[in-house]
């Protein structure tokens, strides 16, 4: 495997940006995606069907053109109504030859954020945040270049702080092979205030990873305690997660799927692999799971198990996130609306270097697909898979088309 001989874009750590990637190259290929409304989609959006029929075989087969274009393993799992299907294809780690299997634990990277933003609207249901308060309210100090931003507009990408991935200050150590170089959250958000904001406060969509790292610090300064004990100790516990971890380990749980990427230049399949990289994104990314805990968090929430039905109500009032996150995409509290054929599904992206994973929802937490990959997608157009990555989500989750 070689050695990390080409940077890749701050894309990296931009969750959302590979969805417009792969969106892009299915409409290239004829799956029509359609924006959600800019405003509130509301829970009440038709959901999947009572039953949705899907073509295993042929679900295993997307799996399978996916690892034959070049990827190393991917993983599809749905949960629908008590029904679980576990599909998989290629090798968790090239090294050991150790297959993909629901057990693989992988980083979830910013599909993160929506157990972050659980957590503060769990505290905002507890009185101890304001969601329209300036969020300087709770980090005075740090904030005092950001006096208007609220706790809302962190939460939704409207505050318009700088992507702190985009100063080229923190990729290069990586980008030079130290792999294990940390960064302190409160360092990630100077350098993002040392910019000027890409907007004014509430005026416009543009995601960013600096918004959570400042609500993973607001959480800590309103509970007193370290964010990785009040996830579990919180949502984790909540719903049950026994394989979902927060912690600034450069190594996952057993068995681990390894994370790899081919630098441009490289021949397809001399993969570096980045499984070692410090999760330095914390609370915007360095979450570590499973497909089925990863699910069993999602059905949880969605179903309202988790928060008081005000602020769920909250958490799926979006924006349009299309001209940034690809069609077909809208942005909550944390939480991603996609329109699928079926109507909206709730979930997030997640990617972190080395990975990319998605997670659907049905609006009330019946029905759960993921589907991994663990391939950067920065290598993934080479393998030209957009079109069947979109395809497989969208047959996992509304069922085979009529005819198929």
């Amino acid at each position: 495997m070689s050695h990390l001989s080409s940077t890749p874009t701050s894309s990296w750590l931009r969750g959302p940006r590979c969805t417009a990637a792969l969106a892009a190259a299915a409409l290239t290929a004829g799956l029509a995606l359609t924006a959600p409304s800019a405003t509130a989609v509301t829970a009440e959006r038709p959901a999947t069907p009572a039953s949705v029929p899907t073509d295993t075989a042929q679900m295993q087969q997307a799996l399978d053109q996916i690892v034959a274009a070049g990827v190393p393993g991917a993983l599809l799992y749905t949960y629908d109504k008590g029904t679980v299907t576990e599909l998989q294809s290629g090798l968790a780690d090239l090294t050991t030859g150790t297959p993909m299997g629901p057990s693989t634990t992988y980083r979830i990277g910013s599909q993160t954020k929506t157990y972050v933003s659980t957590t503060v609207l769990q505290l905002v249901a507890r009185h101890r945040i304001r969601l329209d308060a300036p969020a300087r309210r709770y980090l005075p100090g740090l904030l005092a270049r950001a006096p208007h931003v609220t706790v809302r507009e962190l939460l939704n990408h409207t505050s318009g702080l700088y992507e702190f991935n985009e100063d080229p200050r923190v990729l290069a150590p990586y980008f030079a092979g130290h792999l294990g170089h940390v960064w302190k959250p409160r360092q990630l958000v100077r350098i993002a205030l040392s910019h000027e904001s890409v907007s004014a406060p509430g005026a416009e969509y543009h995601y960013s990873n600096a918004n959570y790292v400042v609500l993973g610090l607001m959480i800590q300064a309103v509970t007193h305690r370290p964010l990785g004990d009040v996830l579990r100790t919180g949502v984790f516990a909540e719903a049950g997660l026994d394989s979902t971890t927060f912690t600034p380990s450069r190594t996952l749980p057993a068995p681990a799927a390894h994370g790899y990427y081919v630098a441009e230049g490289d021949a397809a399949g001399d993969f570096t692999d980045l499984t070692s990289l410090y999760p330095y994104p914390w609370a915007s990314g360095a979450g570590v799971s499973t497909a089925p805990d990863v699910a069993r968090f999602y059905r949880h929430l969605m179903s309202r198990q988790m928060l008081p039905r005000n602020l769920m109500a909250a958490m799926m009032t979006t924006n349009d996130s299309s001209a940034e996150d690809g069609p077909g995409t809208a942005y909550g509290l944390g939480l991603q609306g996609f329109r699928t054929r079926c109507g909206t599904a709730w979930g997030h992206g997640g990617n972190f270097p080395g990975y990319l994973t998605y997670v659907y929802s049905s609006p009330h937490g019946g029905r759960q697909v993921v589907l991994t990959l663990n391939e950067d997608p920065m290598s993934l157009p080479k393998k030209k898979i957009g079109p069947i990555f979109m395809q497989l989500l969208d047959q996992a989750y509304c069922g085979s088309p009529a005819g198929s």
